[in-house]
């Protein structure tokens, strides 16, 4: 049996028969593809696959070893839950983009050189975006316009930087950045920063989740960021840049979330929030970091989709997403309420859920790395998380102020994906030791000590204190947060009056001024050298080719064919020869 089967082509492949399947047997199809890519994971073995040659460079179309197995794992895990929470669709387009989504993220991941990375990079680019606009309506189609706009401008960065990475040190093969930073090597960190969310290049997130269908959201929240995370981690360990920029996101998100309404936006700033935890371990680049990184990449992956899907869940049966719309919930739909906490208190990281074993294990790094200032800033994050995701928004959403709402439970399937994520957001949580086995690096990390445990649940209850002393203070309020995509959305509108008035205005008066003088000029020189063409260089050419013709005309009446009058002809011409060289000569 092969050692490798790329789980990307499963999925991409895969996608074609979709939409010529109907009911249950699309259904089971769609279960299959992703239970087929998982087992093609767990049966891989570490090495190099597809080595060629392209244009004089080598390419690895897929380089397996613990790094990409781990994100590889999770990635197709959640693949098959967000399937079974999307089996309702009856569109099959939405279930062709995601496919193609994860196919690609899943080729991001094994991509051994930067060509077939960038490929892999651009199609996530494009499949997400499909999610964005398939909502339909007029904010969901700016949004994904915004959206596939930034991303295209990154991948644009990024090709820039390989291309001249490339031609730097002479090899396109993907690994840790050698050599110095150059201009290559910094416009590559920079097109992984803008997928990775990293401000100010992160309010293309806030902007395109909440506008993404129901069930596309969820596949958002679970690949793009946390493919940027893995190709960070795999070029640029120990880039101290990221470290403070990582820890600025973990503080960004959490203050920005305070200001939100939107129940699916404030999800997405506690994505920034998240991943910049994941970015400063990339930063530290210890060990220890490094593996803090990608753990909780791993479980953030599953709790952030469980949370995206309890909110999506309320928007599916009620058509709601405001907080200022919501409450009461708890009533006729407890069973989403309980699933929703379970992710809640995951990302906010309580013991015996999956965020406390991995978080802190970033949290940890930067200790051992003497970074108090990051840690504090990580461990305040931490704090904040807790405050937005797992007290404020559940109580106004499914308790607070009873908006008498109709509502009911979600389908069936979309509780059955809601549980397989808690029941692993738990099982990590208890039983961590073998997510920690799955990490690139040997893992020497103990989360259930005392003080640990004392120090977390601490920090926890005193901010649940604060909640309900402060809650009216945290009131949402029907407004709309301001974020760096003011800049390009201002920025555009700028230039399209740029474009529809000075300029159109300044093309408009050339033109005229070219109609009116310029062009009645080039006319009349056109015609008068058309003149003197015609009277001038036409009769000297005609002349001269008449004169050729009567001359050719007379030679050929000399031609009369007897040898006697040539012989004369060149005796005289040869005594006409010797008179003119001997007048020269003297």
């Amino acid at each position: 049996m092969t050692d490798f089967v790329h789980p990307a082509l499963i999925f991409i492949f895969g996608a074609l028969p979709i939409p010529f399947l109907k009911g249950s047997i699309r259904k089971a199809y769609l279960l299959l593809i992703p239970a087929l890519a998982i087992l093609a994971v767990l049966m891989m073995q570490p090495g190099s696959y597809g080595a060629a040659q392209f244009i004089g460079q080598e390419l690895l179309i897929a380089k397996v070893d613990k790094l990409s197995i781990v994100f590889a794992t999770v990635f197709t895990i959640m693949a098959l839950i967000g399937m079974v929470y999307a089996l309702h669709l009856t569109r099959a387009g939405e279930h062709v983009a995601a496919f193609v989504y994860v196919g690609s993220a899943l080729g991001v991941v094994f991509a051994g050189d930067y060509m077939t990375l960038f490929l892999f990079w651009e199609g996530m680019a494009f499949a997400s975006a499909y999610l964005v606009f398939a909502q339909g309506g007029r904010q969901a189609i700016a949004a994904g316009f915004r959206y596939l706009m930034v991303h295209i401008t990154g991948g644009v960065v990024l090709l820039g930087g390989v291309i001249l990475y490339g031609l730097s040190t002479g090899s396109l093969l993907f690994g840790p950045i050698a050599g110095g930073m150059g201009v290559g090597a910094y416009l590559i960190l920079a097109g992984f920063m803008l997928n990775a969310a990293v401000p100010p290049l992160n309010a293309w997130l806030t902007d395109a989740y909440p506008e993404a269908t129901v069930t596309g959201a969820v596949f958002m929240s679970a690949f793009t960021t946390k493919t940027a995370v893995y190709v960070l981690a795999r070029a640029f360990p120990g880039t101290e840049l990221l470290v403070w920029l990582g820890t600025a996101m973990a503080l960004y998100g959490v203050i920005y979330a305070v200001l939100e309404n939107d129940c699916r936006r404030l999800l997405a700033y506690h994505i920034v929030s998240q991943v910049g935890y994941m970015v400063a371990g990339v930063g530290i680049g210890t060990e220890m970091a490094v593996n803090g990184a990608t753990s909780h990449a791993f479980a953030h992956i599953l709790y952030k989709a469980l949370l995206f899907m309890g909110a999506g869940a309320v928007i599916y049966v009620t058509g709601r997403r405001k907080l200022t719309e919501l409450g009461g919930l708890y009533k006729t739909m407890p069973l989403t309420v309980a699933l929703y906490m379970v992710g809640a208190f995951a990302i906010s990281a309580f013991p015996f859920f999956s965020g406390f074993v991995t978080k802190s294990m970033v949290v940890a790094a930067a200790g051992q790395d003497h970074r108090a200032l990051v840690v504090l800033a990580l461990t305040m994050a931490s704090s904040g998380t807790f405050l937005h995701t797992g007290l404020k928004l559940p109580y106004y959403m499914f308790f607070g102020t009873d908006r008498k709402l109709e509502a009911r439970e979600p389908p069936r399937n979309m509780l059955v994906a809601m549980g397989m994520a808690a029941v692993l957001c738990i099982a990590i949580g208890v039983f961590p030791q073998p997510l920690y086995a799955l990490l690139p690096h040997p893992v020497d990390f103990e989360p259930y000590t005392g003080v640990h445990i004392t120090e977390s649940l601490g920090i926890l209850m005193f901010t649940a204190l604060g909640f309900v002393l402060f809650l009216r203070a945290l009131d949402p309020e029907n407004t709309i947060s301001i974020d760096t995509d003011w800049f390009y959305r201002k920025g555009a509108r700028h230039f399209m009056w740029l474009a529809e008035k000075p300029l159109a205005r300044y093309e408009k008066a050339v033109s005229d001024v070219s109609e009116t003088a310029v062009l009645p000029i080039l006319h009349g020189t056109a015609r008068a050298g058309l003149r003197i063409d015609l009277n001038g260089v036409d009769a000297v050419v005609n002349g001269i080719a008449r004169s050729i013709l009567r001359g050719g005309g007379a030679l050929r009446k000399l031609q009369t064919g007897v040898v006697t009058h040539y012989a004369l002809a060149m005796i005289v011409g040869v005594i006409a020869a010797i008179a003119v060289f001997a007048v020269v000569w003297r």
